[in-house]
């Protein structure tokens, strides 16, 4: 059965949500077969996968392209799909484009901001389109080194006010990024709709992950991250092991291919021989099949 926002809502109380990043349809599957509950097409893709220098140079037709594919997979994960750079600046453009990706087969979308982005949240919800704001570190915004939000009085203040003013607009569930644990404590406490937390430490209601750094694909580490396995030196080893049988002639084998009927190709072969193949720069006489 597929993942619904009623559902994500309940678990507030119950369980905590695991939300993962993916940007193909293989990943998805396998997200979706683990028990992802959300799988977020996060405009992360960009370092991650396009090699893009940061996540500002992620575009709509980008996003598009790779929620297609995550939707093919995720079967029952909730889909959400980041809203890139640029393409929420008015809530009318903020409507537009989020109704491209819920055509494309996203569940909701996410956008990232606080104060500034209610009026767009509130139109989304209007056109019942699901909506999950980000508060906190907001890589679109914020740009340059990550940094911890929630460090004094005002800003502790103005995140809690942010929070509950984005759930007043319709926001079904929040992500909390590099925000101090006490505060985002405050946050889970006084809000309804679930809470996700990345670098936020344990009191959120879910965590989300960039898959890349939870199988441990990405040469760095972060502190906020976890590495569940050491994809990047497996996928090594296994290419380096490919590269080095193809190399000595180890791999292929006749095992890894399809053998023609000895008969046949004695058919094929004295053709070859007849029309001298070797020998002659334009040597198709006969035409193929007149044995």
């Amino acid at each position: 059965m597929k993942q619904s926002i009623e559902n994500l809502r309940k678990y507030k109380n119950s369980k905590k949500i695991a939300v993962l990043t993916a940007y193909d349809f293989p990943t998805a599957q396998v997200a979706d077969a683990c028990g992802i509950d959300v799988v977020l097409v996060g405009d992360s893709v960009g370092t991650n996968v396009l090699g893009y220098a940061d996540v500002l140079q992620v575009t709509m037709e980008d996003m598009l392209h790779h929620v297609r594919a995550v939707a093919r997979g995720a079967d029952h994960a909730f889909v959400l799909a980041d809203l890139p750079f640029h393409s929420y600046e008015t809530p009318r453009q903020c409507l537009e484009n989020a109704m491209r990706l819920i055509a494309d087969k996203a569940d909701g979308v996410k956008i990232e901001g606080e104060l500034e982005v209610v009026d767009s949240i509130r139109l989304l919800t209007q056109y019942a389109i699901p909506v999950c704001a980000h508060i906190g570190y907001t890589p679109q915004k914020s740009g340059g080194k990550p940094t911890a939000q929630g460090k004094d009085v005002r800003r502790a203040q103005e995140l809690i006010s942010s929070a509950l003013a984005l759930e007043k607009a319709g926001a079904f569930m929040i992500v909390i990024e590099l925000v101090t644990e006490q505060v985002v404590g405050e946050i889970t406490r006084l809000l309804k709709i679930p809470t996700i937390g990345i670098g936020s430490g344990p009191l959120c209601d879910g965590q989300v992950l960039v898959v890349h750094d939870m199988i441990g694909m990405t040469a760095k580490t972060f502190k906020h991250a976890l590495a569940f396995g050491n994809a990047r030196e497996e996928l090594a080893k296994s290419i380096s092991r490919y590269a080095a049988q193809v190399a000595r002639g180890g791999f292929p084998t006749s095992a890894n291919a399809t053998a023609m009927a000895p008969e046949m190709f004695a058919q094929v072969k004295d053709w070859v021989n007849r029309n001298a193949f070797a020998a002659d720069p334009n040597p198709i006489r006969d035409t193929p099949g007149n044995f």
